[in-house]
Order: structure tokens, then sequence, then C-alpha cells
């Protein structure tokens, strides 16, 4: 039997280069080793996402990035978390027995403060209780998540270790796959985010991911095309590490010698980037042109969660003593 993995993102924005290095290439690895099982998470872009007259177009594009990057119906499950409504009610009970001191605790609840502090909702302290639903659901036993998610699912354990305590052994404690990916720093040499929107996204045209990228900041301290330069320090160089393994070495050396501008460095940065993600363009192009397979998908894969939720939850209630 395989190891059940759960995973989701929140339809915030278009999918972007970080979203596909620190996830979505690695979402598609895990589908011969796993029983995996991913999500749109739209219940959690609720927290943050303010105006949702968006939302469903948003989800819509994110369903085909996915799709796009390679995640087949027939190896995993695929669906939007709102179509299986029983991880509201999961979620509601594991918040009578989760203290709020744990909730006020995780790193990622005061970053989310500083960013809206004009918006800090019900939804957004309970947000790893809502994960934890989604997680112990599926009963998932393997969680991909990068470094700065760790709290989150230590947080998952420690709901699971106290539930199971109080009220019998039910769910198992999910263990974290690290995905092993630096932070992928954006356009403007911070941390690349939606919400910042410092992205390229996955689906724009070639020319307009050259545009972004010509645009990128650099070697700050690199004024002249005659300056040396320092590749430890620049982004985009950072970025030909990603995609452009096989020449990487060569750039640094031309770099610190002054024998590249940062023109022409960003100028190849644009090629190699539009050569690895063309495949996906092109896929995504074919699930645009048949917009009935991308809804069929959805809805099988929310039939077979569904069922896998319904046995969750009528456990759920038996231990808890509900009637």
């Amino acid at each position: 039997m395989k190891k059940r993995i759960f995973s989701g993102m929140r339809p915030t924005g278009r999918l972007h280069i970080g979203n596909y290095l620190g996830a979505l290439k690695n979402w598609v690895q895990l589908q011969d080793e796993f029983d995996c099982i991913y999500c749109v998470v739209d219940i959690h872009a609720l927290t943050s996402v303010e105006d949702t007259s968006n939302l469903s177009t948003l989800t819509h594009e994110m369903v085909l990035d996915i799709m796009a990057a390679g995640i087949d119906p027939e190896k995993s499950i695929l669906f939007i978390q709102s179509r299986v409504p029983e991880v509201a009610e999961l979620n509601t009970f594991l918040g009578m027995i989760t203290p709020l001191s744990w909730l006020l605790r995780v790193p990622t609840f005061k970053e989310k403060v500083k960013l809206q502090p004009h918006n800090v909702n019900y939804g957004l302290v309970g947000y790893p209780v809502l994960m934890a639903a989604d997680i112990l659901l599926y009963r998932a036993e393997v969680v991909p998540v990068g470094q700065d998610q760790m709290p989150h699912l230590e947080l998952t354990r420690e709901i699971v270790r106290r539930f199971n305590a109080q009220f019998g052994p039910t769910f198992p404690e999910p263990e974290g796959r690290l995905t092993n990916f630096p932070v992928v720093l954006g356009l403007d040499g911070g941390k690349m985010s939606k919400q910042t929107g410092n992205m390229i996204e996955l689906a724009i045209s070639e020319e307009e991911t050259a545009r972004k990228i010509m645009g990128a900041v650099t070697d700050p301290s690199r004024r002249y095309r005659s300056d040396p330069g320092n590749p430890d320090i620049c982004n985009v160089y950072r970025l030909h590490g990603y995609f452009n393994t096989a020449e990487v070495d060569e750039i640094g050396q031309r770099c610190r010698r002054a024998a590249i501008g940062c023109v022409d460095c960003k100028k190849k940065l644009a090629e190699m980037l539009n050569k690895e993600l063309a495949p996906m363009r092109l896929r995504r192009r074919e699930l645009e042109a048949r917009p009935e397979y991308a809804k069929q998908v959805l809805k099988e894969g929310a039939e077979k969660a569904r069922v896998l939720a319904s046995n969750t939850m009528s456990e759920v209630r038996d231990r808890i003593g509900l009637i």
C-alpha cells in the first residue's frame, strides 16, 4: 500500500515560477510513489481575499496550471476544497480542542498580521486548524511542505495527539516531507509572492516573460557594463541555477570578470525559462480548448474525495459521541 499524501494551494493569484519550483514539480514527481490528493484550497483563500469577484476565475486558472504541469487525474485526486463540505465540519470539531495559545504562536500568523493589519479575521487565526482538517479528513500520512510550513504541520501533529488522547485513536500523525527547495526570490529581490506581484506567472507569453526578466533587480553594486559583478548576490544568476544548470557556472565566472553584462545575462535566462515552460504552456492551451474536461476531472475528484471524507467523519462523530 502506498502512503497517502495531501497538499493544497490557495487561489489568491496566478501561479508563478516559485510555485512551480517549490511545489508543482514535486507534486508531479510524487504521483508514482504515493497515493496523492491535491486540492485548490479556496476556503483558505478567504482569510486574505476580501474581494471574491475574481475567486472562481483564479481557481479555474490554478486548476489549468496544475494539470498542465503534469498532475494526472488517473494517478491523483484533484478537487476544489469547498466541494467537500465535510472539511468545514471537521474544522469545527478540531477547533474545539485546539487552544488559542497554540494558534497565536504560529510564525506565519504574525507575518500575515503585518501584511493585512486591517483584516485580522477569525479565519486567519484558525488557518492552521483548517489546514489540519484538510490533512486529517483524508488521513494523509505525508505532507510535502517547505521549511516555512513546518510549524503548521507540527501543530497538526499536536492536534492529532490531543484528539486521539481525548477520543481514542482516530488519526495518523502526518509526517512532513520537506521539498528542500530554497525560497525563490522575486523580481525585486524579495520573496516571490502573489500578494506583492513580484513574480513571473507560468501562463504568460514568452514575450511577457522576457519583459519581466529584463526589469529584474541584479547586483546593485554593478553600475556599469565594465564593472565586475558578484553573482552570489544577484537573483537573476540564482534563477540561472534553476533553469540553466548547464551554463550557470560559466555565466558566474564571466560575470565576475565583466565578460558578460546584466542585459545579456537576463536575455539568456529568459530564453532558458521559456524553453523549460514551453511544454507546460502548450498543454495549458490544449486544456483551455477543452473546458468540459477540466470540469469533469474536478467533479470526479470531488466525488472520490467525498467518499474518503464521509468515512472519516462517520468515525469522528462516533468517537466524539455525537448522535
